[in-house]
């Protein structure tokens, strides 16, 4: 405990298991993807639930470990050469986490590549489209009388859509038959799309066979049920 000690976000987010990975994280399409990757590669790891309503991202605690102030991140107390080693950004913790456990991401340099372009699509563009879509289409963009924003972003998300029912037309993941973290990145947006926003009908999701195809094989992974929930309210 003592080499963790020295972060200051062990202050507020006390380590029971000082030898596991330490996740600061909610339940958000971002979130879910660190917390599904954990319990798919099997690595031990503890979760600390960062509250937005108490504005826990804001602390100078969680400040310290990320000064993006955004979930995730994660505390690793074995990191390279064997030092505490902290990380942000949910698309880096994937590709360290991959690289740690030695899994969902190819080693082959042609189809490694191939899996971060996928990886660099969801972060460039499905998660910032889909949540912008989120919050005009569920949210505040419901006081706006002018719909043109919400329809901006509803005709993005369509054509994303598209792009990955193109990409899944037979296959049986993003990369074919191997699961990587470019479907652990990609399907908890598309969960979120079709269920928390609500969104589902306004982009006419069922026009994408493949992709509900996908998410639902997705939802169904034993360690998809358990992440999706991680951290819990409880």
């Amino acid at each position: 405990m003592s080499e963790l000690a020295g972060f200051p976000i062990t202050r507020k987010w006390p380590a029971s298991h000082p030898d596991r990975i330490q996740l600061y994280s909610l339940p958000t399409p971002n979130g879910i993807k660190i917390s599904v990757m954990l319990e798919e590669t099997g690595l031990p790891y503890e979760p600390h639930r960062v509250s937005l309503e108490d504005n826990d991202q804001l602390s100078a605690e969680f400040r310290s470990l990320n000064p993006n102030n955004k979930i995730p991140a994660i505390l690793d107390p074995h990191g390279p050469e064997r030092r505490p080693f902290a990380l942000f950004e949910s698309g880096a913790i994937l590709m360290y986490l991959a690289d740690k456990a030695g899994q969902f991401l190819p080693r082959a340099a042609a189809a490694r590549y191939e899996t971060i372009q996928w990886l660099m699509l969801q972060i460039g563009g499905i998660g910032p489209m889909f949540g912008q879509l989120g919050f005009f289409h569920k949210f505040a963009g419901r006081e706006y009388e002018d719909k043109r924003p919400r329809d901006r972003y509803a005709t993005e998300v369509r054509r994303l859509l598209g792009v990955l029912e193109g990409r899944l037309e037979g296959r049986e993941w993003i990369m074919g038959a191997e699961f990587t973290i470019a479907d652990i990145a990609i399907f908890p947006w598309v969960r979120t799309l079709r269920g928390f926003y609500e969104a589902g009908e306004l982009v006419g999701i069922n026009n994408f066979p493949n992709v509900n195809r996908v998410t639902e094989k997705f939802l169904r992974r034993p360690a998809v049920i358990k992440g999706v929930d991680i951290p819990s309210r409880t």
